[in-house]
């Protein structure tokens, strides 16, 4: 029985140890009374005893004494792991030390600090920046009609891109000094989510120039005399930029581009020069048919060393004017009928100079470092923005168009299965307004978040997806029927376009979020590695050995805390002290998830090693668990700087619920595939040894969620507040025209539904029943009349697009003629 407690002892010993990770010390001390109370009650004899003990000390100075841990264990190790670890190139090991980590750290080490993150100040836009929003913003917006856009000219018209140049939408970014807005991420991402939510065309238009391009790269690498050259003349417009990264052999994989240039003398402006020759084949490049300045990736080569002993100096970034002699530019691509400009360039053997290099010659080479930390930062911005925007937009429209349109006498709305995917929208909406915001803060607080940017991207344009989905299915055939009164169907077309961009979002989500976050975002691996490849000698082993028994340490400790929250339903999991009460559980669910997959995330890289990266089914798996957990902590962080609105909270619990839900199906699944049986076995124990405790959101839940987008009010002009709302008589306005009068008008339906149920009413075939109840005073004039415009309101609404054969191309010419004679004659 003694030994019984000792076992048992032994065990409580290492769960409280290994919970609270106290340093090895302790551990040590622990197991010294553990062993000599095991002699004790054993009845070692003396000479049994001695060996004993010297056996305890030897183990205990060699793990305790750090030369030799190292000399005997650690160093050993270190041998073995620089043999399988894979040599990384330049290119890796540049995107991996691209940018900087944030939140995304706290959740990979299995101990998020709550405090620190609702601590973060709530952000802001200046009054500037709001001013900004509500003033040439609007402008823009009431100036865009996206049929004639999309359908009639594909282009903006020259009146809307003057006003975007005249009104520095292209400089948002720059400096003032230099000109420009010098307005931070969060405006600029507020900015592109009211232009989606009126014209893609727009936005996109207005994102290119201030996301990854010249003038973010010039920003931070420009020389002195091209920020003075450059950076004013792209802020007034008098300079359209492009950057040129794709290429036909290149397109996710961008840092194997073909393109080339070589380093040579020639004649420029008369004078011998040096520079480099140029062959480039480029697409997809967005502005690129219109661009006077051409960003241009390229690798660069060196041969007879005109700049130093490198040969292969590696992929370059130069700037290009786009009149330069052999540059060829000006087609356009089709991208799904969408707008924006955007089409191939190429050129051959084009001489230019060296200075042209983005930071001039001392930067030849470094193009690819300074492409992945503008895109650590840019990516979090221009494509979750505009996701935002479409969300926002279809939560508003179709809210509104489920309220007026009926069927079996009841607005659609209020049908079951119209509601489950209406509340969908809604509360994907409020998820991804509140991951916008927060990861914009973070880029205004100085962090460039390369992994967070990934899931911003990937997630806010997947949702999006679901979003325009659900809305085309409620639309039906109003939504298929593309027009100038379909206000959703370009969207359904153009939203794939930022599924694939800026890194196509299957590969996103299977090598970068996990891949990179495996490497940056781990508290040790980093270390472990560039201690095994970058380091040598004395400083090599001391530093992978301190990496190296951490790990050991936090594996161990988040295994057992994710078995010990797991056994109490997380009720002793970490929570913050400010929380509000009706989320507190919310937190303790995250800091659940974090032990859980911290351990999980630890053990599959010791299972399967370097073949995990190879393994991308499991390891898109377990980026989506990161990813769910920075969306609920995005939700939760909302929740706290909106006030706690109580109206909120059906989206804050269906949209936290649907993350909690997703992220425990990605455990399983990785669980389900894991390459080594037994191991999969034991940490599903460890992690879920009471079942699977997460649950789909409940229709309840659904429900409140739809009823807030059905309803005029606070909280649906909240979830929509960067909607675009036209004042004019286009198809949006007269939506929410009809919108409201349908709501207006709810009582006077009942006093005629009341009627005709008495028998006082009759509903007959081409019988305007409100005439009829008016005059048997069932309706007073007023009422008679604000329903009578109700329902041409409605009819308006419901009705559908129709063309003559030719789908107008024949009045459509007629019209681009007498624009471009107009011109000719200004």
């Amino acid at each position: 029985m003694e030994i019984l407690y000792w076992l048992l002892g032994a065990v409580a010993v290492f769960l409280v140890f290994a919970y609270f990770r106290l340093p090895l010390a302790w551990w040590t001390l622990a197991a010294g009374l553990m062993t000599w109370y095991l002699s004790v009650i054993a009845g070692f004899s003396f000479s049994t005893n001695i060996i004993l003990a010297g056996a305890f000390a030897a183990v205990a100075l060699a793990f305790n004494v750090p030369a030799l841990r190292q000399k005997l264990i650690t160093n050993r190790v270190l041998a073995i792991y620089r043999k399988i670890l894979p040599d990384m190139s330049q290119t890796e090991k540049e995107a991996i030390d691209a940018g900087t980590v944030w939140w995304d750290a706290d959740l990979f080490s299995g101990r998020p600090d709550w405090n620190r993150l609702l601590a973060t100040p709530a952000p802001k836009l200046t009054p500037e920046e709001q001013a900004f929003v509500e003033g040439p913003v609007e402008e823009l917006c009431a100036l865009c009609d996206d049929w004639e856009i999309t359908h009639e000219r594909h282009d903006l018209p020259p009146h809307v891109w003057q006003l975007i140049k005249d009104k520095g939408f292209l400089g948002m970014i720059i400096p003032k000094k230099y000109g420009g807005m010098g307005f931070s991420a969060l405006a600029h991402s507020a900015v592109v989510t009211k232009l989606s939510t009126r014209s893609n065309a727009a936005a996109v238009t207005v994102m290119v120039p201030n996301s990854l391009g010249p003038a973010e790269l010039l920003l931070h690498y420009g020389t002195d005399e091209q920020k003075n050259h450059y950076l004013p003349r792209l802020a007034k417009g008098l300079e359209i930029p492009c950057f040129a990264l794709t290429s036909p052999e290149a397109g996710s994989d961008a840092a194997s581009i073909p393109d080339y240039g070589v380093v040579c003398k020639g004649t420029w402006h008369g004078k011998e020069t040096l520079g480099m020759r140029v062959t480039w084949d480029k697409r997809y490049i967005t502005l690129g048919p219109v661009a006077t300045l051409l960003g241009l990736a390229f690798r660069l080569y060196d041969p007879d060393g005109l700049l130093g002993k490198e040969k292969d100096l590696g992929i370059t970034c130069a700037l290009v004017p786009t009149n330069t002699p052999g540059v060829n530019i000006g087609r356009r691509h089709l991208p799904l009928n969408g707008a924006f400009q955007n089409g191939p360039n190429w050129g051959k053997d084009v001489f230019m100079p060296i200075d042209w290099i983005i930071g001039g010659k001392d930067y030849a080479g470094k193009g690819w470092m300074m492409l992945m930390n503008c895109l650590a930062a840019g990516r979090s911005i221009s494509l979750p923005a505009s996701s935002v925007g479409g969300a926002q937009a279809l939560a508003r429209v179709t809210g509104a168009y489920a309220r007026v349109r009926q069927q079996f006498r009841t607005p659609i709305g209020k049908l079951e299965g119209v509601e489950e995917a209406l509340g969908r929208i809604a509360a994907n909406a409020y998820l991804m307004e509140a991951t916008r915001t927060m990861t914009a803060g973070a880029v205004d607080a100085g962090e460039k978040p390369s992994v967070l940017s990934a899931i911003a991207k990937y997630h806010m344009t997947e949702r999006a997806r679901q979003c325009v989905n659900d809305a085309m299915d409620i639309h039906g055939g109003k939504g298929i029927c593309l027009g100038p009164n379909n206000w959703v169907g370009r969207g359904y077309q153009v939203l794939p376009v930022g599924i694939t961009v800026e890194g196509a979002n299957i590969l996103t989500r299977t090598l970068i979020i996990f891949g990179q976050g495996a490497i940056r975002c781990h508290p040790y691996v980093l270390r472990e590695m560039r201690a095994a490849k970058d380091m040598q000698g004395e400083a090599a082993e001391r530093e992978f050995d301190e990496a190296l028994t951490s790990h050991i340490g936090h594996t161990l400790s988040n295994g057992v805390r994710s078995l010990v929250f797991g056994l109490t339903k997380a009720a002793f999991a970490p929570a913050p002290d400010a929380a509000s009460p009706e989320t507190k559980h919310y937190y303790r669910h995250v800091s659940r998830l974090s032990a859980a997959f911290a351990f999980l995330a630890d053990v599959s890289m010791l299972a399967m090693g370097g073949a995990l990266k190879r393994k991308e089914k499991i390891s898109g798996r377990l980026g989506d668990v990161l990813s769910m957990m920075y969306l609920v902590s995005a939700i939760l962080k909302r929740y706290e700087d909106d006030g706690r609105l109580r109206e909120d909270l059906p989206l804050v619990r269906w949209a936290i619920r649907d993350c909690l839900y997703h992220a425990q199906q990605a455990i399983d699944q990785v669980l389900s595939n894991f390459p080594v049986k037994a191991v999969a076995s034991f940490m599903r124990w460890t992690i879920f040894p009471m079942g699977t405790p997460f649950r789909p959101p409940l229709d309840a839940r659904n429900h409140e969620c739809a009823k807030l987008v059905l309803e005029p009010g606070a909280a649906r002009d909240r979830l929509t507040g960067l909607v675009f709302v036209s004042k004019s008589d286009d198809a949006t306005s007269i939506l929410e025209q009809a919108f409201l009068a349908t709501v207006a008008c709810e009582p006077i339906e009942k006093k005629l539904r009341d009627a005709v149920r008495a028998g006082r009413l009759a509903i007959e075939p081409g019988v305007e029943t409100a005439i009829v109840a008016r005059d048997r005073n069932i309706i007073s004039a007023d009422e008679c009349a604000q329903w009578q415009r109700k329902e041409a309101l409605r009819k308006n609404v419901i009705k559908v697009d129709d063309f003559p054969q030719d789908f107008g191309r024949a009045e459509i010419l007629r019209k681009l003629e007498g624009t471009v004679a107009a011109a000719k004659a200004a």
